[in-house]
């Protein structure tokens, strides 16, 4: 499975524009950690792109309706793996540093990129203290779980501003991608 594989199954299955940039930006957000940690780079990008591809069309049985369709297209099962350990709902562990990365980084992607689309200037300029500010205000991207975000870090065992400075740079690497620019 290569990028451009990995990007045809998201296209096929999120029609949403919403979920294809949180898609990518989890990616983005994976690759980072992957390049800070000598790992594979395009796996765990694949691994970001692909976590929640079957949300859309399954949302009651993601991510477990999608460990099939994966399996059926020869996706790697250490990608598999980590995509079934990033819902604590599904009680597959999380082992590996792929997978608690993922983890760490899902909901996290998620909350900084809805803090650049309320900022005039984006990513420009964003640091770990106007991110944790906005985690404060419970009332800002609601949806998003706190706690998974403290809880990623832990499962890393760094500073949750240390989580969230890789964030902030790895989403400001591909701002332009992501649509904020």
């Amino acid at each position: 499975m290569n990028i451009e594989e990995a990007q045809k199954i998201l296209d096929e299955f999120v029609e949403s524009e919403s979920l294809q940039r949180h898609c990518k930006a989890v990616a983005s957000s994976m690759k980072y950690f992957a390049k800070k940690h000598g790992e594979d780079e395009d796996q765990w990008y694949i691994t970001g792109l692909l976590h929640d591809f079957d949300y859309e069309k399954y949302p009651k049985e993601h991510p477990m309706k999608g460990e099939g369709i994966l399996r059926e297209r020869g996706v790697d099962e250490e990608i598999i793996r980590a995509i079934q350990s990033h819902a604590n709902y599904t009680n597959v562990s999380r082992d590996s540093l792929m997978e608690k990365t993922l983890y760490a980084v899902d909901e996290l992607s998620g909350f900084v990129v809805a803090v650049a689309q309320v900022r005039p200037d984006k990513m420009q300029g964003m640091n770990v203290k106007s991110v944790k500010k906005k985690l404060k205000d419970k009332g800002f991207a609601a949806a998003v779980n706190r706690g998974d975000i403290s809880e990623g870090a832990e499962e890393l065992g760094i500073e949750q501003d240390e989580l969230i400075q890789g964030v902030i740079e790895a989403l400001s690497e591909n701002d332009q991608v992501l649509g904020l620019k």
